[in-house]
């Protein structure tokens, strides 16, 4: 993928409430927001985890889950696949970019099907290099979150989808926390991820609020992913984290004011800047001199406006003379000193 801009997606997950009207309108709303870009996510509860019923399969670690199978809790948060076709199309009609996550080889096919144009892989599928080969097998556009990856790891799904002939890859830092404490974020990361890799890097932002997505954007993000909702009394899996349609809006004006001020390396001096010049200092007469003085820390200072010579020349002029009568406030010129 090629950026101009920061490529924004509003990650949709389970902030769909079972209802496919919410999800279309939560697409609409996502547009309106400023979003580059819708997500779903793809898999049923079957094929993402086992109907099992013992402690391996119930969540207990400080989440909102706990206490969850997981079978249940992806039973609840799944996008129906029947959906995905009308979804895409409300994508299209909308002028968003439409794609999913796939969690496993049945999901890819379907996508394919659907003519989704970028695959994301979540960050527990970091691991599953057989489903990353197979996803970059199909030569589109690889996102990989590393939420909750190790230097190995990313080596490793950059590896399989070189393998696969696919180059097109775009790291995200991520914190796989929901929410993610702002001491958590470390992005930093996210320059040494496309200097480290040469691969294009960005952010799938889990902290709440919006301020992660700016600092990373400065540090040369250019995807950042957010979790979208479309009221948050839906609730549901994903709601205690996500942003509504204002606070998306928000995020995107702050990132893209971002983007405006970064600009461009840059020296110059435009007319603005040269106009501006006239508040700097310059050498100036400081008192009335006459033909043959001496020039002194006295009769000759540094103050503004800037219309005199250069203040890197105070010390070389010193204990020279002035060539005619000048009065206090006139600007030192070359033609003034012997």
């Amino acid at each position: 993928m090629e950026f101009k801009n920061c490529f924004i997606i509003a990650e949709l997950s389970a902030n769909h409430g079972g209802d496919l009207n919410i999800a279309k309108e939560t697409i609409r709303a996502a547009k309106r927001a400023g979003a580059d870009a819708i997500k779903l996510q793809t898999y049923t509860a079957d094929t993402i985890t086992l109907n099992v019923r013992n402690d391996n399969f119930k969540i207990n670690q400080g989440t909102a889950w706990d206490g969850q199978y997981f079978y249940d809790l992806y039973k609840g948060a799944s996008l129906p696949w029947e959906w995905h076709k009308e979804l895409f199309s409300v994508a299209k009609e909308e002028g968003l970019v439409c794609f999913s996550s796939p969690f496993d080889r049945t999901a890819v096919d379907f996508l394919e099907d659907l003519g989704t144009p970028i695959y994301k892989i979540a960050s527990f599928e970091i691991t599953d290099i057989p489903l990353i080969e197979y996803v970059a097998s199909k030569g589109k556009p690889m996102i990989i979150s590393t939420g909750v990856a190790t230097l190995e790891d990313i080596e490793l799904a950059i590896e399989a989808c070189k393998r696969e002939g696919n180059h097109d890859i775009t790291i995200l830092k991520c914190t796989s926390a929901y929410p993610a404490d702002p001491e958590d974020a470390n992005l930093v990361t996210i320059p040494d991820i496309i200097q480290r890799f040469g691969v294009n890097s960005g952010l799938s932002d889990h902290t709440l609020g919006i301020e992660a997505p700016v600092v990373a954007v400065s540090l040369g993000a250019k995807v950042i992913e957010k979790h979208f909702i479309l009221n948050k009394s839906i609730g549901g899996a994903d709601a205690h984290f996500s942003l509504d349609e204002s606070e998306f809006k928000m995020m995107v004006d702050a990132v893209r004011m971002a983007e405006k001020m970064m600009g461009k390396i840059d020296y110059e001096l435009t007319e603005k800047k040269k106009n501006s010049r006239y508040f700097s200092r310059s050498l100036f007469i400081a008192e009335d001199v006459v033909k043959g003085e001496a020039i002194t820390k006295k009769n000759v200072r540094s103050v503004r406006p800037g219309l005199g010579m250069h203040p890197k020349h105070f010390h070389e002029i010193l204990g020279k003379s002035f060539t005619e009568t000048l009065e206090k406030g006139t600007p030192l010129e070359d033609r003034h000193i012997k």
